[in-house]
């Protein structure tokens, strides 16, 4: 393979709704190359998770939805691919950790049962004992120390922890080309989250995956990406590797970002939610920046 892992290219997305089109992505492109790792960083509602979700194949399928640009994986052009051959990748070249583990994982089957589809997909002819041994090794990898009692519990019998733990396990069994990780960690507790985040920065860097690594969560990124770009309402607008992104930030948007990360010794930031979309218009605003300078 030659190229970028993934490279999309004028990616645009919009809804049809009762009340017209609601566009979301506005043409955005980004690449990532063979083993590197890149974050897509942007406040809620900015089009980091929708995204990943287009690279997955997950929304093509949608009535309402409208897709348009082009996606290539190493070198393939997703969307001239057959809605059986996309099915395919996932799971097997790309695969997806998403940002509430437990909610990701089916409550009525064991873990073991969920951990052989996913190993199904790889190689449809392993045995059940074949995939037991696959299965405990990959929980191992991730300092899961019980791999057997974990296999036979219930998503519900482990904590939050445990349960992203056998998620990257899962996502990274089959040695994907590419890994989306959708803000991992976000529902645990800080010291549960850098732990398992080590775990998964080095495992990727052992099998050379790829990452799209979506967050707000600036101090991870910087700990964990080799570029990055930032994203606001459907545009990217600013992209560089993250030690310029944080040494020398271009973008107003970029620089209310970083601002808007807690310090110890304060400094006056406001009380904003982060879950509500828009939490930096009052950091933005502050700086004088305004909407035509931050999409220009």
């Amino acid at each position: 393979m030659t190229g970028p892992t993934l490279r999309i290219q004028d990616l645009r997305l919009g809804f049809k709704t009762w009340s017209g089109m609601v566009d979301v992505l506005h043409g955005i492109s980004l690449h990532i190359g063979k083993g590197e790792r890149v974050a897509l960083v942007g406040e809620s509602g900015s089009g980091k998770s929708v995204t990943a979700r287009i690279v997955l194949g997950m929304l093509q399928s949608m009535k309402s939805a409208r897709i348009s640009g082009r996606l290539s994986f190493e070198g393939i052009d997703l969307e001239k691919l057959k809605a059986r051959d996309r099915h395919q990748l996932r799971g097997t070249r790309m695969s997806m950790i998403f940002q509430d583990p437990t909610s990701s994982l089916n409550p009525v089957y064991p873990i073991f049962t969920q951990f052989r589809e996913v190993l199904l997909r790889a190689n449809p002819t392993i045995t059940e004992p074949e995939a037991r041994l696959k299965a405990i090794s990959a929980l191992a990898d991730v300092a899961i120390n019980e791999p057997e009692r974990v296999l036979d519990s219930y998503a519900f019998q482990l904590s939050g922890g445990m349960n992203q733990r056998v998620m990257i396990a899962m996502a990274l069994v089959n040695n994907p080309s590419l890994l989306l990780a959708d803000e991992p960690g976000t529902a645990l507790d800080v010291t549960v989250q850098a732990q398992t985040l080590k775990l998964m920065s080095d495992l990727v860097e052992q099998h050379g995956t790829s990452v799209l690594f979506i967050s707000h969560n600036l101090g991870v990124v910087r700990e964990f990406a080799d570029r990055v770009y930032v994203i606001y309402k459907g545009n990217i607008v600013e992209q560089a590797t993250t030690d310029q992104l944080f040494a020398n930030p271009q973008h107003p948007y970029t620089r209310a970002l970083l601002k808007a990360v807690p310090r110890i010794t304060g400094g006056g930031i406001p009380d904003i939610p982060e879950s509500t979309s828009g939490f930096l218009d009052p950091l933005i605003a502050h700086a004088g920046a305004s909407e035509k300078e931050l999409l220009s």
